[in-house]
């Protein structure tokens, strides 16, 4: 595939390509830090109903989206007047600031004033992303007092805050996995130059990447996911390319002068980087097909740090090789031939010659890692994403308790009349919606304009009729009628989340698609209900994408039938192990971790991502086993061969993925710890009880069918 000719190029003109890179690295990494600054929120916003309804509720009702909620709170010697008189200051002194229109006062609104608490809400014309600024003015001037406390919270205060620890979780992440990885790669290669190299490939890589992606966040909107994403994923992909074309040199550099050591690495661990490269690539593709923002940037920050590593890898790499190759020469040391070789691997031998038996126990620790799988509970992201020290969670928390039932949820119908303005008609068949609504045994409460003034339709659309008695209702009218468009608020059984209410709105949104009045559904039940059925309404289009499009690079590259699909089917089993780790170290608490639901994009995620990475050394160990079975025809032979040439790279390139993924498990983001942890565990899995276990065993057994094609 002219990968020994790319090499020869990058030989001839070493110093030229270096330089174009170096040229890549200062250009691009000067806007790197700049990244956090044109990125958006979590990106989990569906395009349905729920969206069309906030518009409406926005410019027709008046009822701000993701407005910034102050709670307020005091001690039980406080006395009211003295609570409210501290209420009316706090709210004086945010007079003036930058975008602030108006504010929703529990002086002024009944239902926001408790015995010992209170909230606000403030509305802001910057987006949520821009809001950072904003938040930091209202805490200089809010008032201190020992005994009244006031905080902050609302989605945009929960988005700021998980923005400020999602750059913190990235710091951190890098301060300890690269110094990690150096160090597993040093004790692989025995040398700092050729530890360094890599090192220096993944720095270039991730900087450049995160550079390209601030240009592409000036034109789109991109979620603030991707500042992890391109980080874990760009370190462990350039890494480990590096690490097996540079471990491959260093065996054939014992054998043959440098550039045809070099015309051989790129043709032999230069393939299987390419081959695995692709693998990636189709497998962020189909996380293309859920149509959700989050997903679609997410993977294309992804796909462009997966391009940059792999052109590093076949164009930066041979280039530095053929011109340090002397100082990486003096850290080789010699290779025993062939055959002492494999007598170390005594743990190989051991699992080839007890395929059966060995091959039981890593399908019996499979499966119980897999069993923790029936209680995985999946939910949205939210205040509870952040740790406990969090202002923005602890209001969040408090706010619940005093002002939100936990087992109901609150529906916003906005019914939709025939003409203009509502005809009588309109009006009788809203009431006769609102009848059956009020019949309905989850729905617990209906506040409607009949509800609020006591009147039949037909009294109501003759009162419209006259202005002289229209004026007076106004007030009433205005929070519920708008033109053609009458806002309906419902309280039903069910927390957002539960299956209860999601049932119950899709239910009645085939009444308001096919009843004798049309109407909209909004409200946070709903924006969750269409977030799931985006994921799992495709879910089967990503399965079926990624399985198909793998199964068809691999049979290309092996000419075999059974090799891709069992490569695919090992990769799918350490998935669903790391799953069910996942969920017993999640939703048990267990490891430090705070018992919660898992964030419904994570599995998503570690699928498009780890189906593809995990390729990584797999491809590479079949494609040495399948280069050994080319010459010898002999498969047990090009088992044990392949496991023991590449035992100590794979071992070192797990290691290295784990090092760079593992950090984010300690970070602030519960949705970026799950995921390091979910992406740790399957590379954990495949490499050891998948690899070095399961893998031989069936190869084993298997025997010359391995390599069956039509």
């Amino acid at each position: 595939m002219g990968y020994h000719l790319l090499a020869l190029i990058s030989v001839r003109y070493a110093k030229p390509i270096i330089l174009l890179w170096a040229l890549f690295f200062v250009c691009f990494g000067y806007y790197a830090p700049k990244l956090p600054d044109v990125l958006k929120d979590h990106g989990l916003t569906p395009d349905g109903a729920y969206g069309e309804v906030q518009q409406i509720l926005v410019s027709d009702f008046h009822i701000p989206e993701d407005p910034v909620l102050l709670l307020f709170e005091k001690e039980d010697h406080v006395s009211q007047e003295q609570f409210r008189r501290f209420i009316q200051t706090a709210l004086q002194q945010l007079h003036g600031i930058e975008g602030l229109p108006q504010a929703a006062s529990p002086l002024e609104i009944e239902g926001m004033l408790k015995e010992n608490a209170a909230y606000a809400l403030l509305v802001f014309k910057q987006p949520s992303y821009e809001i950072e600024p904003v938040l930091e003015e209202i805490r200089r001037r809010l008032p201190g007092s020992g005994d009244i406390t006031v905080k902050m919270s609302g989605k945009s205060v929960v988005q700021a805050d998980v923005n400020q620890a999602s750059r913190h979780d990235m710091r951190q992440a890098e301060l300890i996995g690269i110094p990690a990885a150096f160090l597993i790669l040093w004790w692989a290669f025995g040398g700092i130059v050729s530890a360094l190299i890599p090192i220096v490939m993944g720095i270039i890589g991730v900087t450049g990447t995160m550079g390209l992606m601030y240009g592409l966040g000036t034109k789109v909107e991109l979620s603030n996911f991707v500042l992890n994403v391109i980080p874990m994923v760009g370190l462990a992909l350039t890494l480990d390319f590096a690490l097996i074309v540079v471990s491959r040199f260093r065996e054939e550099l014992t054998k043959s002068a440098v550039e045809p050591a070099l015309a051989v690495t790129m043709k032999t661990a230069g393939r299987a980087v390419v081959l695995s490269a692709a693998c990636v690539f189709l497998g962020l593709t189909g996380i293309l097909f859920i149509p959700l923002p989050i997903f679609t940037t997410v993977a294309l920050g992804a796909m462009a740090v997966l391009t940059v590593s792999l052109l590093l890898t076949l164009t930066l790499l041979p280039a530095l090789l053929s011109m340090i190759w002397p100082a990486i020469q003096a850290e080789s040391k010699p290779l025993a031939a062939g055959r002492h070789k494999v007598r170390r691997h005594s743990f190989y031998r051991y699992v080839m010659r007890r395929p059966v038996r060995m091959g039981l126990l890593a399908s019996l620790l499979l499966i119980a890692c897999l069993l923790p799988l029936g209680r995985m509970t999946l939910g949205i992201p939210d205040a509870a994403s952040l740790p406990h020290g969090y202002e923005s969670r602890r209001a969040d928390e408090a706010y619940q308790s005093y002002f939100v039932s936990a087992s109901v949820s609150q529906v916003h119908l906005i019914v939709q009349g025939s003409a203009y303005s509502f005809t009588k008609a309109d009006w009788i068949k809203t009431a006769a919606l609102i009848a059956r609504l009020n019949r309905d045994p989850d729905v617990q409460r209906v506040d409607s304009v009949f509800s609020n003034m006591q009147m039949p339709p037909e009294q109501l659309h003759f009162l419209l009729q006259r202005p002289d008695l229209k004026r007076k209702y106004e007030p009433v009218l205005q929070r519920f009628v708008h033109g053609n468009r009458m806002l309906v608020h419902v309280t039903i059984a069910g927390a957002p989340s539960s299956k209860q209410a999601k049932d119950w709105i899709s239910a009645w949104e085939r009444q308001g698609e096919t009843g004798a009045i049309r109407f909209l559904i909004g409200g946070e039940a709903k924006y969750q209900q269409e977030v799931f059925d985006a994921i799992f309404k495709h879910v089967k289009d990503v399965l079926l994408f990624v399985l198909i499009s793998n199964f068809i690079v691999l049979f290309i590259a092996f000419r075999s039938v059974l090799i891709p699909i069992k490569i695919m089917a090992m990769n799918l089993l350490s998935l669903g192990a790391s799953f069910g780790i996942l969920a017993w170290i999640v939703e048990g608490g267990h490891l430090g971790m705070e018992s919660g639901s898992i964030a419904i994009m994570i599995p998503v995620f570690i699928f498009g991502l780890v189906f593809g990475i995990s390729m990584d050394y797999g491809v590479f160990l079949i494609s040495r086993i399948y280069e050994v079975y080319r010459e010898t025809q002999d498969n047990d032979q090009a088992v044990w061969m392949g496991l023991a040439t590449t035992g100590r790279m794979i071992t070192s390139a797990a290691a290295i993925m784990i090092a760079v993924t593992i950090p984010f498990a300690f970070g602030d983001v519960a949705g970026v710890k799950q995921l390091g942890i979910g992406i740790a565990s399957a590379i954990f899995i495949d490499a050891t009880i998948i690899r070095m276990i399961l893998v031989p065993s069936l190869m084993r057994l298997l025997g010359r069918w391995n390599w069956w094609a039509p």
